[in-house]
Order: structure tokens, then sequence, then C-alpha cells
């Protein structure tokens, strides 16, 4: 392993969002993930979890520098402003510190204005969290609709554009993320990135973060303006922080 290995694994892993999003999930799950959140190289930057487990983290998170994520109007990306206002304020009003929305990506194209109010209702619900907005960019697909929806979710508040939920067949790819970088660049550098799902060992993490440098030079990646959504991928950088090569990719997210 070289420096650049280490370095590179340890900022990744301070900018991981820990994920569980199974389907299957249980409480039992939840208080895994948030003992996994800690490990003898520093802790990752959140943990990403379905509403109903919110209260449950918070509980085991108190006091902890760990933020608690949690997805609202998801995976579908519906059109319902009042519902997902609502799923917004219980998730805060139970501890969430982060909420990762899915916009209504299939009307980018011929409803922006949907979209965006849809955003900014969620932008108010969310009060002081973090608000990252999913774009949905395998289902997108086109550069100039994920080129609009990066704009429609930054001008209607976001404070981080995420390529996907990653419950799609295509999740995040280098080509959309270069689109919502030189939007977030365009814009001036101030909201963050999110890749997401597909994100399994540091070779993949390195594209991003090569990406990221690319757009908005080499110090922007912090966990104030950079997370990956995954995982799978804290095994990974854990084994390459061991000594290993991280060549083996866990299963998951």
């Amino acid at each position: 392993m070289t420096d650049a290995d280490n370095s590179r694994a340890r900022l990744a892993l301070t900018c991981l969002d820990l994920t569980n999003l199974n389907d299957d999930c249980t409480p039992g799950d939840i208080e895994t993930l948030c003992e996994r959140a800690f490990t003898p190289f520093g802790h990752v930057a959140a943990i990403c979890i379905w509403p109903q487990f919110v209260a449950q983290a918070a509980g085991l998170l108190k006091g902890k520098p760990v933020r608690i994520a949690t997805v609202v109007n998801f995976p579908d990306g519906g059109e319902d402003r009042d519902a997902v206002m609502a799923e917004t304020g219980a998730a805060v009003a139970d501890g969430a510190n982060e909420v990762d929305l899915v916009m209504p990506y299939r009307r980018v194209g011929d409803d922006p204005d949907l979209v965006y109010g849809l955003v900014a209702g969620t932008r108010s619900a969310a009060g002081k969290a973090l608000l990252k907005v999913i774009l949905e960019t395998g289902e997108l697909g086109d550069e100039a609709l994920i080129r609009k929806a990066s704009e429609i979710a930054i001008d209607a508040g976001a404070d981080f554009i995420k390529t996907s939920t990653g419950k799609v067949p295509v999740n995040a790819t280098p080509e959309a993320a270069r689109i919502m970088l030189s939007v977030i660049a365009d814009q001036g550098g101030d909201v963050g990135f999110k890749p997401a799902g597909g994100i399994k060992t540091l070779d993949d993490a390195n594209l991003y973060l090569d990406l990221a440098a690319e757009a908005l030079g080499p110090d922007w990646a912090t966990p104030r303006s950079f997370r990956f959504g995954a995982s799978s991928l804290l095994d990974n950088l854990l084994a390459v922080l061991q000594g290993g090569d991280g060549s083996e990719a866990g299963e998951g997210y």
C-alpha cells in the first residue's frame, strides 16, 4: 500500500454514508450498522437508513459524531409534495440530521415546476437538516436531463446532489458524475456531491474523487462537500488501511 492509497482510503472513509436500505433491515441490523460506523481509523460521516429506524439510531448515536441520514420519497420518486413534506418533518423530528430525497425525476423533462416545488417543499420541511437530492441519473439517461435535474435541485435548495438510489439497474457512473460536478462548479462549488450505488472498492472511490478534483480542485472533497453512498465500501477501505491491496469487493449497495 502506498502513502497515496492510505491517504485516499482515510479520506473516503470519512466521506462515507454507511448505508442499509435493504428491504429486510431489522433493528438488530441498525445496531450493527451503528457499531460499524466507528473504526480504528476513524468514523464514517453518516449512516443512511430507512425512516422507521431513525429514532432508534438517534438513541444509539446520541452524543457521537456520526450523523443520521434517512431517505424520503424513496425509491420511487413520487409526486405527492404534501406527503413527502410530512415524511420529511417526521424523520427530522425523530432525529435525522440529513435527508436524502428522491426527486420526481420522471417529470424533469415535461414539468420542471412540479419537480422544483417538491424539492423546495422538502427543503422547507427539512429545516436545518442537510438535504441531498437524488436525481436517479441512470433512469434520466440523457445528458441534458441530468444537467437540468442538477440545476433544478440546486435552485430549489439542495445542499448536495446525489446520483442514485442504488435500486435501479444503472446507478452512479462517471459520465453522470462529470455532468453533475460541472453544474456544481458552474454554480460556485458550494453544493456537495454524492455518488451512490456500485461503489465497492478504493479504486471505485478514487474514480469519483479524481473527477471531483478535476472539476473543483484537489482539496474540495471533504465530508462537508462529498459523500459516498455505500454499504460494502467500508470493508474494502479497512482492508487497504490494514495493509492489504483492497482487491476484494464486498457484497451490497
